[in-house]
């Protein structure tokens, strides 16, 4: 046991010697480890207030990376695209608006269908769930015009063609919405997130660095380096007895341990009180609002024809009812 402890206060004492030679890095990598062991004595404590604002930091930090995490997809064109279709390129060729353009020249079969494959004029269309659904109503139109052979239009076949038409419409508002959600949301609370935030953490870990130097500078001028088990710190020093050169150290590393930490402070306040993310959360919902409110127009404009339309084929219906009794 006596050999133990002659070890243990040999090896301390080594240690001590080595950690004034030691690169502040390694030092700081000492202090560290002494404290995840449970070695380290009189830890620098952090300000109750600095302490708030880092818990403060990191709740914000995790609200960015919530919210993001799901709104990102407004960068993603397809969101909404059902995935149980396939549309052909040619699908994807025209809009619905140059389609019945070109439908309503058409004086044959032959016609409407090369009007609806006629090739691209510009990039594909975009693959978004409205859209989808203008492209599926105005080919679903055509098929029942073609096996039309009654007198004058199919009213479901107008009111397909009709609501193909609205229907890319509430489309390209929901892309001038993601668009607008891109530049005047998502950028804004990236930026928060990957530089502000960022910023924030580098100001907050230089903390913790001058920190670790401060205790390491305390711990090896009072020649408590590392102890190895419960053997003795022979060679303990009383603050009073530190050497003149031993306390202009530990006075130069708190100096610039409380210079680290308000310029810290000063950061996460900075982050944490500027209005930019509830400036842009709020872009956000007015974007939300627009295309709400351009949707409801536009569908709004649409249902009185499709009402009509519904009533004139009730009606057609009713009289042929009744000319077959």
């Amino acid at each position: 046991m006596d050999n133990f402890k002659a070890f243990g206060n040999s090896f301390g004492n080594t240690m001590s010697n080595f950690g004034s030679s030691i690169t502040p890095s390694l030092s700081r990598t000492f202090q560290y480890t002494k404290e995840q062991l449970g070695q380290a004595e009189d830890k620098t404590e952090l300000p109750p207030d600095y302490i708030d604002l880092e818990k403060r930091v990191d709740a914000l930090k995790q609200v960015h990376q919530k919210l993001l995490a799901v709104t990102s997809q407004y960068s993603n064109e397809a969101y909404d695209y059902p995935p149980n279709i396939k549309e052909t390129f040619q699908d994807l060729g025209r809009t619905v608006s140059e389609k019945v353009h070109l439908l309503s020249s058409a004086s044959s079969p032959a016609e409407a269908q090369a009007a609806l494959t006629a090739p691209p004029t510009a990039k594909p269309q975009p693959k978004t769930f409205n859209h989808a659904i203008a492209r599926a109503s105005l080919a679903s139109s055509q098929l029942l015009h073609q096996q039309h052979t009654g007198a004058g239009e199919d009213p479901f076949a107008t009111a397909l063609e009709k609501y193909a038409l609205a229907e890319e419409r509430v489309g390209e508002a929901r892309l001038a919405q993601d668009a607008q959600i891109q530049s005047r949301f998502l950028a804004g609370w990236n930026t928060t997130l990957n530089t502000n935030l960022v910023f924030a953490t580098r100001a907050r870990r230089n903390v913790e660095k001058t920190r670790l130097t401060l205790d390491s500078v305390k711990s090896r001028a009072k020649g408590t380096t590392w102890k190895m088990g419960n053997s003795p710190r022979e060679g303990h020093h009383n603050t009073d007895e530190l050497s003149a050169e031993a306390q202009e150290e530990i006075e130069k590393a708190e100096d610039e341990f409380v210079t680290q930490t308000e310029e810290a402070v000063g950061v996460m306040k900075n982050v944490l009180d500027t209005p930019e993310p509830l400036r842009n959360l709020a872009e956000l919902i007015a974007a939300q609002v627009e295309y709400h409110k351009k949707a409801y127009e536009i569908l709004n404009e649409l249902a009185p024809s499709i009402e009509a339309l519904q009533i004139q084929q009730e009606e057609n219906y009713r009289k042929s009812r009744e000319n077959a009794s």
